[in-house]
């Protein structure tokens, strides 16, 4: 393939995107030709590409940019100096929000908003929570773990074959192992939250599903809603509940809903506003009103997407359970937490090993039930339904009796898992970090070890990376994200990117905040640098794809705070260990997107290039990166998110910045 032929930018007589493949490049005139004349081809495709990465309308925007900037840089430094971020442009906010937290506390049983509001809320949630404990209570062990094979059956679709069975093994032995691990009650508590958190988070999820794919107003009101509420770290949902319900329970319970609704409600709108319009029609023309529709066609159709929005609630309230630990949520989430903060690796192990089994478990049996579901609607009439011919109301009947029986089955085992059924995994596994630790943390020969990378790794990166962000001029700081804002931008973007800059530095938290953002930059760079590479090779080799895809099925199942528990073994206590968890956490999202952007290139245009003589390195150079370009802003923009979520998190593990800040506060209120 020569050197003309590469994807170009908007010019004369070409589209953006499209693919040039004469011989000459466009806008190349009739002397480009012969001799040395691919070379000048090739120099004149990198320069029009040059040319196309900054276009005209960028440039005269930079450049009144520039012209402001040489007006009010000089104003502002005179005013308030070049160094951090200036005393007198700071406001006190901390304060205020103390303030106003210990009003809530001083008026909370007096004050009618909380009385008659706010405390039935508190209530409820608590008094829900405590029942779904009660009853988990008495059903005993037992009786819980019967239930749980009932549901996964049901899930599988009453049947009697191989997929129900692994389905049904997979429940009980999930289940089965926490006991084993001795973390039963914490599990218990954790699935009492996520029982009512998810049902919670279901029915609003649904009703604000159904607003927004019913109603184009709804759906455009509630789009920036969903989008700043997904964009959001974790740790972010938990302040102002703690400021409304104190520490425990309740605003747990409020900060998973908040944070698990999203999924359920967008998937929910998708599948509506995706329903087959002839289905739509033939029911409009049959008389059908507009509640008709929706119950006997919209709704049926959009089952799919419901049941996997179900699934990404579920995922998601799991892994905000856990987080929440940090303001006394209790459960597993606590365990872990408290293990973590002693540097206990194999306490943590135990209740983090409990966590990926019921992860594995619901992502398991919600999946089943999709997959029936699938079936049903897609090849009726080939045994989808249930076994023995129980269909309609009889199959939920008959898993109401079946879970009755598995209640009054473990009243007679009792209460408690047995004690003599537990194995102790912490000293063993704290015996094997240790080892670990004597011979592979340090003294390596050549590779030096893996507490050695995570020393130079902050020595060599991360020091100075900071170093240089907090002593670069708060006034270029600025200046250098309105510049890069707004070549990805409008003036709006540029604005926005200013602003958010300068409400930190305003909020007090502008050097702990360039301290995070330099973990940010370097987690962001790492996992794009590792996430491309093996995105493209996976899209480019099958069985590299087949290899890597159980990997990252797991790595994506698994909630934030199990990355912490390997990552706090392998590379101690630091923040290189909250930029490895990050790494962990975002790769599976960025690898995903890189290998279905590469692969989903039209084959024509491959064949096209292949006819001309590309090799496959061209081809991956010239034409497949080029197209997949907006699916790779998209693996970016997932990447910054993710890394940004878990690097807040890693300050439970030595992070320190911003992350840290929150975990004290929450835990000092």
């Amino acid at each position: 393939m020569s050197a003309a032929d590469t994807v170009t930018g908007p010019d004369a007589g070409s589209g953006p995107g499209r693919l040039s493949n004469t011989g000459t490049p466009p806008g190349a005139g009739p002397g480009d030709g012969g001799g040395d004349g691919g070379a000048r081809r090739g120099w004149r495709g990198r320069r029009l590409a040059l040319a196309a990465a900054v276009p005209g309308g960028a440039a005269r925007k930079l450049l009144a940019l520039l012209a402001l900037a040489v007006v009010l840089v000089p104003v502002a430094a005179a005013l308030w100096g070049s160094g951090a971020w200036p005393d007198a442009l700071s406001a006190d906010v901390k304060g205020p929000l103390d303030d106003a937290n210990q009003w809530v506390i001083d008026n909370r049983d007096t004050n009618p908003v909380f009385l008659y509001f706010l405390l039935h809320l508190s209530n409820t949630a608590e008094s829900s929570v405590d029942g779904v404990t009660g009853l988990l209570d008495t059903m005993g062990w037992l009786g819980v773990l019967l239930a749980v094979a009932v549901l996964a059956w049901y899930a599988a679709g009453l049947r009697l074959d191989r997929r129900a069975a692994r389905v049904v093994g997979t429940s009980l032995a999930a289940l089965a192992v926490c006991g084993l691990l001795d973390v039963w009650e914490a599990t218990m508590e954790t699935v009492a939250l996520m029982a009512v958190a998810v049902a919670v988070s279901a029915v609003v999820g649904l009703l604000l599903g159904l607003a927004a794919g019913l109603s184009e107003l709804c759906d455009k009101a509630l789009r920036p809603v969903f989008d700043t509420m997904q964009v959001m770290p974790a740790f972010a949902y938990l302040l102002p509940f703690v400021l409304l319900f104190d520490i425990g329970v309740p605003s747990a319970l409020f900060a998973t809903v908040i944070y698990a609704a999203p999924p359920m409600a967008r998937l929910t709108a998708l599948g509506l506003r995706g329903a087959d319009p002839a289905a739509l029609e033939a029911s409009a023309s049959l008389g059908a009103t507009a509640w008709q529709q929706l119950r006997t066609a919209r709704l049926p159709l959009a089952r799919k997407e419901m049941l996997l929005g179900l699934n990404q609630t579920i995922m998601m309230a799991l892994s905000m359970v856990t987080i929440a630990s940090v303001i006394g949520a209790g459960g597993l989430g606590d365990e872990v937490f408290r293990a973590l903060s002693k540097v206990n690796i194999g306490e943590a192990l135990a209740a983090g090993t409990a966590i990926v089994l019921l992860a594995v478990w619901l992502d398991r049996t919600t999946a089943a039930a999709g997959e029936r579901l699938e079936e049903e609607t897609g090849a009726p009439g080939r045994g989808a339904g249930p076994v023995a011919g129980l269909r309609g109301w009889r199959a939920p009947a008959c898993v109401a009796a079946a879970m009755a029986a598995a209640s009054f089955a473990g009243r007679a085992a009792g209460d408690e898992w047995p004690d003599g059924w537990t194995v102790a995994v912490s000293r063993p596994a704290n015996t094997a970090v240790n080892w670990f630790t004597d011979h592979f943390a340090e003294g390596v020969p050549v590779v030096g070890g893996t507490q050695v990378w995570a020393t130079k790794f902050t020595e060599w990166v991360l020091n100075p990376l900071r170093d240089l962000l907090q002593g670069t001029p708060w006034w270029l700081l600025l200046l250098v994200v309105a510049a890069l804002a707004l070549l990805v931008g409008t003036w709006r973007t540029s604005l926005t990117g200013t602003l958010a800059l300068a409400a930190i530095g305003v909020t007090g938290v502008w050097e702990t905040s360039l301290d995070t953002l330099a973990q940010v930059l370097a987690g962001l760079v790492l996992t794009l640098l590792l996430g491309f590479a093996i995105g493209i090779v996976a899209a480019r080799v099958a069985r590299v794809e087949r290899a890597i895809r159980p990997v990252l099925d797991v790595l994506q199942t698994l909630p934030q705070f199990i990355y912490l528990i390997p990552v706090v073994a392998l590379a101690g206590v630091g923040r290189a260990a909250a930029i490895t968890a990050a790494l962990l956490y975002a790769l599976p999202a960025v690898v995903r997107i890189t290998a279905q952007s590469v692969k989903g290139v039209d084959p024509a245009v491959l064949e096209a290039s292949r006819s001309l003589g590309a090799s496959g390195l061209q081809q991956l150079r010239q034409v497949q990166l080029p197209l997949a370009r907006p699916a790779l802003l998209l693996a970016v923009n997932q990447g910054v998110v993710l890394v940004l979520a878990m690097v807040v998190i890693g300050g439970l593990v030595g992070g320190g910045a911003l992350g840290y800040d929150v975990v004290y506060g929450l835990q000092k209120s």
